[in-house]
């Protein structure tokens, strides 16, 4: 099995982790808000202090690619493409909806027919959300759904079977989604050290990443918001 170092900085999460030999060895996270400029890099180090120590050779680079925080992407891709250029080592690129449900389909009793819908809270109702079924097939697409009473974008699959919501984006789409197939995980978060089986699917099929063109996946172009007059 290939050691894979793995970055997550999609949210206000950020997160480190080292996988061997199908799993997780080394991870520090940290849930305090967005320091990702601050704490990544200090991760990046202690994880490669890691391996050197237990004579681990990096073998390839995951990043979660998004969608997600603009900044956070930025910084996470950026660190991932540094690192397998000079590690001259392959890069991942995950989506970050799809390790969201890396722990539902671990550590959840599911029924055949279930579906799931990670949720990444964006502005007011706005949630960045895709359905997969539970071998990650695509049954839509990641998208920008607003969830709001009387608009309930996931209709066609709740009256299909039953849906599993989660993610930071969930919580505020509750009152909105009150349907008998609706159900909802709390606390998952997209965290590094459960990029693992993702990445080692990735890798034993080379499905790499450009290092030198490889962007995020923002899924809608960054806005600056105009500063506020103090006068």
């Amino acid at each position: 099995m290939s050691c894979i170092l793995h970055i997550e900085t999609s949210t206000e999460t950020c997160s480190v982790a080292l996988s061997h030999d199908g799993a997780s060895v080394f991870s520090k996270e940290n849930f305090d808000g967005p320091s990702h400029a601050s704490l990544l890099g200090v991760y990046v180090d202690e994880a490669m202090s890691f391996a050197d120590s237990h004579a681990l050779p990096v073998d390839a680079v995951a990043v979660s690619c998004g969608p997600g925080s603009y900044t956070g992407l930025r910084i996470g891709v950026s660190m991932a493409k540094g690192l397998a250029f000079g590690l001259n080592v392959p890069l991942v690129g995950l989506p970050t909806l799809e390790v969201m449900c890396v722990p539902v389909l671990l550590g959840k009793d599911l029924e055949d027919d279930a579906m799931l819908c990670p949720m990444i809270d964006a502005r007011r109702a706005e949630v960045y959300a895709a359905v997969y079924d539970r071998a990650l097939h695509p049954l839509r697409p990641a998208g920008a759904d607003i969830v709001e009473p009387g608009a309930n974008p996931y209709l066609e699959f709740l009256e299909r079977g039953p849906v599993y919501f989660f993610g930071n984006g969930a919580g505020k789409c509750r009152e909105a989604l009150t349907h008998p197939n609706a159900h909802f995980v709390d606390d998952i978060r997209p965290l590094a050290r459960w990029m693992f089986p993702l990445a080692e699917k990735a890798v034993a099929r080379e499905e790499f990443r450009d290092v030198a063109y490889f962007e995020p996946f923002y899924l809608k172009e960054f806005v600056a918001s105009k500063p506020k007059k103090l006068i």
